[in-house]
């Protein structure tokens, strides 16, 4: 097969930079998981423009420009793209692989060899990875040739970003380089028609597209080791483009509402507030749209035609979908709500369902029914301004559904009236503001607006935390657990004694309860179980694993107590092992088909049982805020619902095999730059609706069995001693019974409220239950301790809180059966 290097290890950020333990030689992956994934990332690609160039008819030529055709990007950098695939395919191998059409060879085999002569190597520096790669000039003389012998010509972009790699205003990045100008220009001139792929795991500018003469435009989001065979696939006519955007495309980086308020190492203040991507353009600024939320051709067509029926209790939205069109294809149905602007200010458009039909024949109908749960219509007070702070409620008046294909052309289906505000549910406020700013406010009542139509953009003060947090904790602290053992008398146990010490085996197989052996640890034992090992690439599994929690000291597996290993992440497992490359984030989320990931993730978790992997660090599930975000290819979309129900997916699909997943950042990771001090300040409401929600509906719907906390801060607090967000949140109003960790070596602290804790034991009173990878420093070998040297300190950690902890550690060991799996071969138990 025409793939790249098919027999070497992949190099740069494909390396595992973790692992000092060989690669082994084990290449083979699950054809259904590649079947999955190629189908994934096809119907993943967006189809922004097609003015008949697309698809390629059988047996045409054409012509490929652009380093990027050999120099495909499969995926970003840093740990949710650090993957060995056993392979990686191209474009131009994959054109010629499928055999449907003629490419250009003279002028292929001119970008290979200069492709060769000047390598695209990313580097082993982490963080220094380049963003793009220097394109080949081209004689006008070359393509006029070229385009002599082929009417279509393709070109292809790319462009990379990654974890501590922000992309930037620069040519090179967000912006084409002055090469890729002339390259455009040079074909637009030359060519009948042109196709721009744009191989990207994130946004850039496309006002080029007002410039040059471009008749198709196809967004290939990093597709992973079968992204080249997929966008052939795609351009061919084997399938369709079927994806449709998750973000929404501006006409400039600054017509973006969190531009002003991006970026600064420091921190930031959300000041657009609830107002974030096509809430924001929608609402108030439709003209700076270039491609609107939810937008994607196919190259068939459809007709909806929808209705609305029940009330604000339960509404139900059916959609009739036919295809129109002379081929067979896919359509998305989109729900939208415009609820009443009352007392709280509101945005004329939010995503509230969706639907993906079945591959439709020309002529064929389906019919769709979308639930929309009346949860989906509230708004969060945050100010009291309808007289429930910290309460959902519905606002009185009509909230209209508007469906259709994308957030623009959605077209109203009908209403429900809403007589009286409603409070749905009743809060106590948590993780608010501590310092002032103002916020966006858009009304869009008749009495405010001008000429009774147009929105009315106004700022007011942020509501702050209104509560004392140290008297919020005080009063919750746990109780012991007390058992048919003193923890002192079991943690005194020598090795001669060690027949009487109760075991975690007789947990596991039912002989003891869970409680008395939580009641029999000694302090130091239950300590050592809110870390994980010390270093990542643990001895106790498989090469290249990010760290293990549990079992990671002797005496702890000599209580009968196994290890659990994790490994990231998003786009397929970070081993010394060859894995599955996998589609990114974005990629997925684009497909608006969440029943098609669910199955891949399946999929992707028997990989993760053959690999030796417990914990898949993943889904990444931060909101789009800025275009700039590095990380933006792990996660999925500007929308908190759209993120949502990718994640209920991934997690669903992952642990309907038993292994676990474990949703990231918790919270409100939203850029890279100086990302363990930046403080996202943002307004409960905007956490409530927006930052947070998808986490809550992965909660509720798919229960995952392990969630991370994220490096930024979040008002002011470290996400990893956020007592608001862990324990008053998301355990305490969600009821999340799971396990919480760190991202990988958080940033340690005193604890502002109680003088006597700092760094791990400030994170364990925060209900903060592991340490990863476990170790002081980066890459260091020393353990941090503070949780047993605060213990028994006047305000120290108590027993009660080191006990809670390594109870819910205990309990993941159990509910995800670590002690029965067989352990891979490679791992050292």
């Amino acid at each position: 097969m025409p793939l790249t290097d098919p027999y070497a290890p992949q190099s740069g950020p494909l390396l595992s930079q973790a692992s000092t333990r060989a690669l082994d030689g084990d290449r083979w992956v699950d054809p259904d998981l590649v079947r999955h994934a190629r189908h994934l990332a096809a119907r993943g690609s967006v189809l922004l423009r097609n003015e008949g160039a697309l698809p390629l008819a059988e047996g045409e030529r054409v012509a490929l420009f652009g380093r990027m055709q050999k120099d495909w990007l499969a995926v970003g950098y840093g740990s949710g793209g650090d993957v060995n695939p056993p392979y990686c395919t191209t474009l131009v191998d994959s054109l010629r692989e499928g055999g449907r059409v003629q490419i250009d060879e003279g002028l292929a085999e001119r970008y290979e060899t200069w492709c060769a002569q000047n390598p695209a190597e990313p580097g082993d520096i982490w963080g220094q990875w380049p963003m793009s790669y220097p394109e080949m000039e081209i004689e006008d003389e070359v393509v006029r040739r070229a385009a002599e012998r082929s009417r279509i010509a393709v070109i292809v972009l790319g462009r990379a970003a990654g974890e501590d790699r922000e992309n930037v205003l620069e040519e090179g990045s967000f912006y084409l380089t002055s090469s890729e100008r002339r390259l455009l220009a040079q074909v637009t001139d030359a060519f009948e028609r042109t196709v721009v792929i744009v191989d990207t795991g994130g946004l850039i500018d496309f006002s080029w597209l007002l410039d040059y003469k471009v008749d198709a435009l196809l967004l290939a989001w990093f597709g992973g080791m079968e992204g080249g065979r997929a966008i052939a696939d795609v351009l061919t006519g084997v399938v369709e483009p079927g994806g449709r955007l998750t973000d929404t495309i501006a006409v400039s980086y600054e017509a973006n509402p969190s531009a002003r308020n991006s970026g600064d190492p420091e921190g930031n203040d959300y000041v657009e507030d609830i107002y974030v991507g096509y809430r924001w353009f929608e609402t108030l600024a439709p003209q700076d749209v270039l491609f609107p939320f939810g937008f994607g051709l196919g190259y068939t067509t459809f007709e909806q035609v929808a209705s609305v029926e029940g009330d604000s209790g339960e509404v139900r939205v059916k959609a009739r979908v036919r295809n129109t069109g002379a081929r067979r294809g896919s359509d998305v149905v989109q729900v939208y709500l415009e609820a009443p602007s009352g007392a709280l200010s509101t945005p004329s458009r939010q995503l509230v369902g969706f639907a993906r039909t079945d591959e439709l024949e020309p002529g064929a109908v389906q019919e769709l029914e979308i639930p929309i749960p009346q949860r989906s219509l509230a708004s969060y007070d945050d100010s009291g301004a309808t007289g429930h702070r910290s309460a959902w409620v519905l606002q009185a008046g009509e909230h209209r559904f508007h469906v259709g294909a994308d957030v623009r052309s959605a077209q109203l289906a009908g209403a429900v009236h809403v007589p009286d505000l409603v409070v749905l549910e009743q809060l106590e406020a948590a993780a608010g503001p501590r310092s002032p700013f103002e916020r966006m406010v858009i009304r869009r009542d008749a009495a405010e607006a001008v000429d009774g139509e147009t929105p009315v953009l106004s700022y007011e003060p942020v509501p702050l935390a209104p509560h004392e947090l140290r008297a919020r904790i005080v009063e919750r602290l746990p109780e012991p657990v007390h058992g048919t053992r003193e923890p002192e008398s079991a943690g005194s146990a020598g090795a001669g004694g060690a027949a009487s010490v109760p075991s975690f085996t007789d947990v596991v197989a039912g002989r003891s309860g869970l409680e008395d052996f939580v009641a029999s640890l000694a302090p130091r034992e239950l300590a050592a179980l809110t870390y994980g090992d010390i270093i990542m690439d643990s001895p106790l599994g498989p090469a290249g694993n990010a760290g293990a929690l549990g079992g990671v000291t002797e005496e702890l597996r000599d209580r009968g107590i196994p290890a659990a290993i994790t490994t990231d992440g998003p786009s397929g497992l970070r081993l010394a092992a060859y894995a599955s490359l996998l589609p990114c984030g974005t990629s997925l989320a684009s497909t608006w088909d969440p029943e098609g990931v669910e199955s891949m993730a399946a999929l992707h978790a028997q990989e993760m049982i053959r690999k030796g992997s417990d914990i898949l660090l993943s889904p990444g599930m931060n909101i789009h805020r800025d275009p700039l975000c590095g990380r933006n290819f792990e996660y999925f979309s500007e929308d908190p619902l759209l993120t949502g129900s990718m994640a209920v997916a991934v997690v669903r699909g992952v642990q309907s095999q038993g292994v676990s997943a474990c949703p990231k950042h918790f919270a409100a990771n939203n850029q890279e730059t100086n990302r363990t001090y930046a403080d996202s300040r943002v307004s409960e409401r905007a956490l409530r609706e927006i930052y947070l929600r998808g986490f809550e509906q992965v909660v509720r719907e798919a229960a995952p069995r392990t969630i991370m906390t994220s490096y930024n801060r979040i008002n002011g607090v470290w996400g990893h001693y956020h007592y608001d967000l862990v324990t008053t949140i998301l355990r305490g109003q969600w009821g999340y019974e799971g396990l919480v960790v760190t991202d990988w070596w958080m940033q340690m602290a005193p604890d502002p409220d109680f003088p006597a804790l700092r760094d791990s034991a400030y994170r364990v009173r925060a209900g903060v239950d592991v340490l990863m990878p476990g170790g002081r420093e980066h890459w260091g070998t020393d353990r941090e301790d503070s949780v047993v040297e605060s213990w028994g300190e006047p305000g120290g950690i108590t027993l009660a809180e080191m006990q809670a902890c390594a109870r819910r550690v205990l309990e993941f060991l159990l509910e995800a059966r670590i002690a029965d799996r067989e352990r891979h071969p490679q791992a050292k138990v």
